[in-house]
């Protein structure tokens, strides 16, 4: 009987073990018999900024960049009529310039 209770009390130890993730290091405790994940604790956040001035200057900068950006995309579409008529042109008079009739096909050279 004394053997019996033994080695059921070994069959329910549940033997687990602690793995830190490579990516990202949270760990993971896993049991071992099934291989399921038993708790997971994530990793401690790492603080982006030192302090609270170089953050100001980081969102400054993302703004001016932004805004930046904006302008550009503006002054494209100021420019879009103007570039478009250009290319209307300059695709007609290739079109007038370009021989009337069937285009030639090496099929037809043969």
């Amino acid at each position: 009987m004394l053997n019996e209770m033994a080695k059921q009390s070994k069959q329910s130890v549940v033997q687990t073990f602690e793995v830190a993730c490579p990516d990202c290091g949270a760990m993971l405790k896993i049991d071992a018999a099934t291989g399921l994940v038993i708790t997971h604790t994530p990793a401690p956040r790492k603080r982006m900024f030192e302090d609270l001035e170089t953050a100001a200057k980081a969102m400054r900068e993302r703004d001016e960049r932004a805004e930046s950006i904006f302008r550009q995309s503006v002054d494209a579409e100021k420019n879009k009529a103007d570039l478009l008529e250009k290319k209307f042109a300059e695709a007609l008079k290739k079109a007038k310039d370009a021989p009337e009739g069937k285009p030639l096909r090496e099929f037809d050279l043969d």
